[in-house]
């Protein structure tokens, strides 16, 4: 069986405080694009993974999907699968790529061998694996909340518009840019906001990493410069970067990032 896992972009994020448990407390609208990997999962006579396009790093028994594999075969009698996945959205990009593999991976299970599992069951065991990982089950705007792991459905539809997101050739570490962060609320009611028209964006909306992430990595900023000088009614950092996805009112073309950087249309 094959599925392709989605990418998603963070439009605002605002990290409110640090929790007890070592991670943050955050506030974001986790929106879904159609940038995607290729997931197949087939019978085998052991468990087996493999991958193409886009070099994953680490061994096999660190990549989320197998966790994922094993997560499930403590509550069900699973056997032996042969995981393919190919990668094709950008790692380190704030994109959200390996949450949402392993969200489709307990998807294509449940499905392959019947194991009767509601939404809230498969998210459960996607809070186990990453804190936007249950996002991917639903695959739908929605305002998040907490760790990133708690959802409230949000009124948003980006399809009349033309959006584009760029990879700059830099990495960000997210443990990084998380230091770069003081936690404070917010100013403004992100949810009120984003269910407006775009256009209100720009100056209200704002990603609480791209301060230090920007200083760090200026590349990441000028992309974003670049971006509102084409036309775009907003632009932002995605998540804890490195991304920046743009906002148009009409199809546009930006050769002159195509010549540095990885540019994805109609996301």
């Amino acid at each position: 069986m094959i599925s392709f896992p989605n990418a998603k972009i963070n439009i605002g994020l605002h990290i409110t405080e640090r929790r007890s448990d070592g991670y943050h407390n955050l506030e974001s609208v986790f929106y879904p694009i159609q940038i995607q990997d290729a997931l197949e999962v087939v019978s085998a006579s052991k468990l087996d993974f493999s991958a193409s396009g886009i070099e994953i790093l680490g061994k096999m028994e660190d990549n989320l999907c197998v966790k994922a594999y094993y997560l499930l075969r403590k509550d069900h009698d699973l056997p032996p699968v042969h995981i393919h996945l190919h990668k094709h959205i950008p790692i380190g990009a704030g994109l959200g790529g390996g949450s949402s593999d392993a969200a489709f991976f307990i998807k294509l299970m449940n499905e392959k061998f019947e194991l009767g599992l509601r939404n809230e069951q498969m998210e459960a065991y996607c809070r186990q694996l990453g804190a936007d990982c249950a996002f991917f089950i639903e695959n739908k705007p929605v305002f998040a909340y907490g760790k990133g792991d708690q959802f409230i459905p949000v009124k948003l539809d980006l399809s009349a518009y033309f959006m584009v997101l760029v990879m700059p050739d830099v990495q960000v570490s997210t443990s990084e840019a998380y230091r770069g962060v003081k936690p404070a609320l917010p100013n403004y009611q992100l949810v009120e906001v984003v269910e407006n028209d775009p256009l209100t964006w720009k100056n209200v909306v704002k990603n609480d990493f791209e301060a230090s992430v920007f200083d760090k990595f200026p590349v990441i900023r000028g992309v974003k410069a670049t971006l509102y000088e084409s036309g775009a009614i907003y632009a932002s950092m995605s998540g804890s970067g490195s991304s920046v996805f743009g906002i148009f009112k009409d199809r546009v073309t930006l050769p002159d990032l195509e010549e540095k950087f990885q540019v994805f249309y109609g996301i």
